[in-house]
């Protein structure tokens, strides 16, 4: 085993771990913080991909200004007494639980059965694809007819959301 399939398996298992950490903590403040560490731990593992900008991107939008969000939706709601929001164990969760192992027995067993000649190697030029040189080359030579209609599509969208917000001002 090399020491990127060890790094690789640790940030996963780690990513899991704090995935799992914020589904069960009954304070939403510890949920967003996992969440947090969770988005964290995925930009690592991008970065060990070679894919920088992507990592970057993670931090700054997901685990700085999605979490913000996030932090005063939890805070405005104010939910108060946890009694209210707890439930019991039903059938369905039972089930739920059920097929979770059903699909963690699934992925060890294809871990298991894998064949290493099958398995991924990472392009030569990794390296300069996921650098904003390299993105923002592809995004203006090979994919420019799509960015620009995305742009016309994003431009129409905001002229109708303001033509529809001043009829409701004149209104």
């Amino acid at each position: 085993m090399s020491i990127d399939t060890i790094v690789f398996f640790t940030l996963a298992i780690s990513s899991i771990i704090s995935a799992i950490l914020v589904i069960t903590r009954r304070s939403p403040i510890m949920s967003v913080v996992y969440l947090v560490l969770n988005f964290l731990i995925l930009a690592v593992i991008y970065l060990t991909l070679q894919a920088q900008f992507i990592a970057v991107i993670q931090v700054i939008v997901y685990a700085g200004a999605i979490m913000v969000l996030f932090l005063f939706v939890v805070m405005l709601l104010n939910l108060g007494k946890e009694e209210a929001l707890t439930e019991k164990i039903t059938y369905k969760k039972r089930v739920a639980v059920g097929l979770v192992v059903v699909m963690l027995v699934q992925i060890i067993v294809g871990i298991m059965m894998s064949d290493s000649k099958f398995t991924r190697h990472i392009a030569p030029n990794a390296e300069q694809i996921g650098t904003v040189e390299g993105i923002g080359k592809m995004l203006f030579t090979q994919y420019l007819f799509p960015f620009e209609v995305t742009s016309v599509l994003l431009l129409a969208a905001i002229i109708g959301a303001v033509v529809l917000a001043k009829k409701r001002i004149d209104g």
